[in-house]
C-alpha cells in the first residue's frame, strides 16, 4: 500500500482544517521526521495553485487527472468549493476510494458533500449539523439516524467532522492510519486541545 496521504483541495479551501493532521504526519515534537510513515500530498482540480479562504496558494502534487490509484488515505478539506459544481468532479474519486476500502476523511462542507452524493448512507457520521446534511443531501441522504452530534466520527474507514473539529478530525485519522502509538496520538491531541499552560503549570 502506498504511504501517501492525499489532501483534496478545492478553491476557497479552509487551510486550518489540514494543519494538525499534516503536521503530525510530517513531524514530531522536535522536528521533521527523517523517516515518516506517511507522506503528505495535495490533489487539486488542475496543477495550477489553489487558493485558500485566507489567501494562501498551494501548489498541487496531483491534479484530478493524475491522482494515483494507490494511496493510504483521501482527505477532503472543507471550504467554499464544495458548494460549487466543481465538486461534482470529485464524486468518482471518492466512489473509487470507498470501493477500494481506502481511508476517507471529510470535514466541514466536505462532509455535506458526502451526504449530497449518498456516501454517508451506510456509516455513522457527523458534519456541520443534521440540518445542513439534510439540506445538501436532499433525497440522496437517507441515513439521518446514522448522524451523531459530536465533533468527529469514525466508522468503516470513513471519518467525518464538523468545521470546528480540526483536532478531533486529525486524531481520528491518525488513529485509523496508526501513524503513532495510541498514547502519543492522545498526547498530541491533548497538548493542542488544552494548551501548554494548562498542561504544564
Amino acid at each position: 500500500m502506498s504511504n501517501e496521504v492525499l489532501y483534496l483541495l478545492l478553491p476557497g479551501y479552509a487551510a486550518h482544517e489540514a494543519v494538525y493532521l499534516s503536521q503530525a504526519i510530517a513531524s514530531d515534537e522536535f522536528a521533521l521526521k527523517e523517516n515518516p510513515k506517511y507522506v503528505n500530498k495535495v490533489v487539486a482540480p488542475t496543477m495550477m495553485p489553489v487558493k485558500s479562504i485566507g489567501g494562501f496558494c498551494t501548489l498541487p502534487d496531483y491534479s484530478f487527472d493524475t491522482i494515483p490509484d494507490d494511496y493510504a488515505a483521501l482527505v477532503l478539506i472543507g471550504g467554499f468549493g464544495w458548494a460549487t459544481t466543481l465538486s461534482d468532479k470529485v464524486v468518482p474519486i471518492v466512489r473509487n476510494a470507498i470501493e477500494k476500502r481506502k481511508i476517507v476523511g471529510a470535514i466541514c462542507n466536505a462532509a455535506s458533500f458526502m451526504a449530497k452524493h449518498g456516501f454517508l448512507n451506510n456509516v455513522k457520521h457527523t458534519g456541520n449539523g443534521l440540518e445542513q446534511l439534510k439540506l445538501w443531501g436532499a433525497a440522496n441522504y437517507t441515513n439521518d439516524k446514522g448522524y451523531i452530534h459530536v465533533q468527529a466520527v469514525c466508522d468503516n474507514n470513513i471519518v467525518t467532522a464538523n468545521g470546528s473539529a480540526t483536532l478531533e478530525f486529525a486524531k481520528e485519522l491518525l488513529s485509523l492510519l496508526e501513524n503513532d502509538t495510541p498514547e502519543r496520538i492522545e498526547m498530541y491531541y491533548q497538548f493542542n486541545k488544552k494548551g501548554f499552560c494548562s498542561l504544564y503549570n
